[in-house]
């Protein structure tokens, strides 16, 4: 026998918290449950959980009026689109009878199919390993400027994420799809007695950095063996995390390149990606050529079409013909958020690092490609 359920809310505090667990509920579902939004009323809050199996997101609600305690679970997305669809003027009410939830507002009534709370799958808690204290602002620089380096789908399933790792004195996020590597760092006493990593996946990382706000309120991280945790303001998040061993990011970093470029950021940027319109489309190939004080890139398509550009840059070495993925090297200025971009480069076969040319804190390295 389904429980009976009665309540009252105004649709802003229902609205907030449901549009943040929809996008974590996904649309195509093996288990019809997991396309529901489990809702659990009880003395005057409404705790709402959403979960793909990979993520779970929590929001409580306070104050709600409860005629009736009650859990229920009824379609995420209709749910959200109902509430986006109603006027602000009048407060729902939500009402379950038999095996349907009844939603009125105003002149409005809604009717939506539900599934029992039992079927709703939990993350099962376990021993937390390390607690960690952060402003949400500073997390959520540096999953901007890591995460976008993330692989998509990648047979090497420990690069579809993001690698977090803790040490007593720092934290620090990298991502590489083993053509780009991202890295940022926060130097910081953690309290962590000893280098902690774990792989976040792509899913969790993504939820995670829409959570964060531009504030100095602290978020809460729980690192365990399978899990990590966030909570954020009225919200808990958990992400499950991928086994494997990440990339050896520090390998990676090229190491002694002598051509160092100085350019304005904006400038480049909007120099490569008009080069990159007419690049070949499915390899995103321009060549750049670089002389004293000057900066040339070249691009061109089996349409035998072709793009050719010059950019005035700080650089006294030897001249250099290197060839990128266009959109990489975008990528990149995209994330950064300096004036000024440093260059270092070494020759045609070596990755370039590119850095910020204040702000230390994150690095990229992009590798060549041949064209």
């Amino acid at each position: 026998m389904l429980s009976a359920m009665k309540l009252t809310i105004s649709r802003e505090s229902l609205l907030t918290p449901l549009q943040s667990i929809a996008g974590v509920v996904e649309r195509k579902q093996t288990m019809p449950v997991l396309s529901n939004v489990l809702l659990v009323a009880e003395e005057n809050h409404l705790t709402l959980t959403g979960t793909n199996m990979e993520v779970e997101l929590i929001g409580r609600v306070t104050p709600v009026h409860v005629d009736q305690p009650g859990r229920i679970t009824v379609p995420a997305r209709k749910l959200s689109d109902i509430c986006r669809a109603l006027g602000d003027e009048s407060p729902i009410e939500l009402a379950l009878e038999g095996d349907r939830l009844h939603l009125r507002c105003g002149a409005s009534h809604f009717t939506l199919s539900t599934l029992p709370a039992e079927h709703f799958p939990n993350v099962e808690d376990e021993p937390e390993s390390f607690r960690l204290e952060l402003a949400q602002r500073d997390l959520g620089k540096m999953l901007d400027a890591t995460a976008f380096a993330m692989a998509q789908q990648d047979v090497r399933y420990y690069l579809n994420g993001l690698l977090l790792e803790v040490d007593k004195d720092h934290v620090r996020t990298v991502a590489t799809d083993g053509h780009r590597l991202a890295m940022s760092h926060l130097d910081m006493q953690t309290g962590c007695p000893e280098l902690r990593q774990v792989i976040v996946p792509r899913k969790g990382v993504l939820e995670l950095a829409r959570l964060l706000d531009e504030v100095e309120t602290p978020v809460t991280l729980v690192i365990g063996d399978n899990h990590l945790r966030a909570t954020v303001g009225s919200y808990t998040f958990t992400s499950k995390l991928i086994e494997g061993k990440f990339p050896d990011y520090n390998r990676v970093i090229p190491r002694g390149g002598d051509k160092i470029v100085l350019a304005d950021r904006s400038t480049l940027k909007n120099m490569l990606q008009r080069a990159g319109i007419l690049s070949h489309e499915n390899i995103r190939g321009v060549r750049l050529n670089l002389a004293p004080n000057e900066l040339q890139v070249f691009a061109n398509n089996p349409d035998q079409e072709q793009a050719e550009d010059a950019l005035a840059v700080e650089y006294q070495g030897e001249p250099l013909q290197i060839g990128f993925n266009v959109g990489y090297l975008v990528d990149v200025l995209n994330a950064l958020d300096d004036d000024q971009v440093k260059l270092t480069l070494a020759n045609p076969n070596s990755s370039a690092l590119i850095e910020s040319q204040s702000d230390t804190s994150c690095l990229y390295v992009v590798m060549p490609m041949r064209l």
